[in-house]
């Protein structure tokens, strides 16, 4: 199976979960792109539901298929969010999420929903969050320098994404912290840090994932 066949399995294994009538939050990056894709089929098979995109180049593929979007303002209660990740700490299915650029607003969605649904080929497994990929870190423009040094005081490396802005017109700063120990704590750190927008540790909110390898698709729950 390769990379894309095991994102495209998990990816119609979370839509399987929706439900005639549903609002649904759809994710961004490249699996979260195979989510979409499915449920315009299963919508063409007849399956009714609302969009909630979580970006503008999500809402964009979305209206090429057809699907009928909404707004968080109209919808403020999502019934399913499926979104991918980073990684996954399989034991607590916390995540790093972020690397599409799309992190605020895929958390504010998340945290409107009544299930975060993680969809991710086995490469995004891990052991202890940040052992092998940075905590994106959404900054304001202004002072964004002077940022990355209160970041990097709390132990990691900033690097600015180079070109890089977001739907919101932000910067991200991509920071390795290495295995994060204690990942409560440093998302408070975080949260507490001036400058920052949003962070990419999204920390009790998934509520089960499907991860896909060439033994087929495993289902976890928190």
């Amino acid at each position: 199976m390769t990379p894309d066949q095991a994102k495209e399995a998990a990816a119609k294994a979370a839509a399987s979960l929706v439900l005639d009538g549903m609002i649904v939050g759809l994710g961004t990056g490249t699996t979260a792109k195979f989510a979409v894709a499915a449920l315009a089929g299963r919508m063409r098979d007849g399956l009714r539901f609302i969009g909630i995109p979580t970006s503008e180049a999500t809402a964009e593929q979305a209206r090429s298929l057809g699907i009928p979007l909404s707004t968080l303002d109209q919808h403020p209660q999502i019934d399913l969010d499926i979104d991918g990740a980073d990684e996954i700490d399989p034991h607590t299915l916390n995540v790093i999420k972020g690397r599409g650029g799309a992190l605020l607003r895929e958390k504010i969605i998340a945290t409107s929903s009544k299930q975060l649904v993680i969809i991710a080929d086995q490469s995004k497994l891990v052991e202890q969050l940040g052992a092998r990929m940075p905590v994106p870190v959404e900054v304001v423009p202004f002072g964004w320098q002077s940022t990355a040094r209160r970041l990097e005081s709390l132990g990691c490396r900033a690097i600015l994404r180079p070109g890089f802005t977001t739907d919101g017109g932000h910067y991200i700063l991509d920071c390795s912290f290495g295995p994060i120990i204690d990942a409560q704590a440093l998302a408070g750190k975080l949260d507490a840090t001036v400058g920052v927008v949003e962070h990419g540790l999204f920390l009790g909110m998934a509520t089960q994932a499907f991860v896909a390898s060439d033994q087929g698709v495993q289902r976890f729950h928190s």
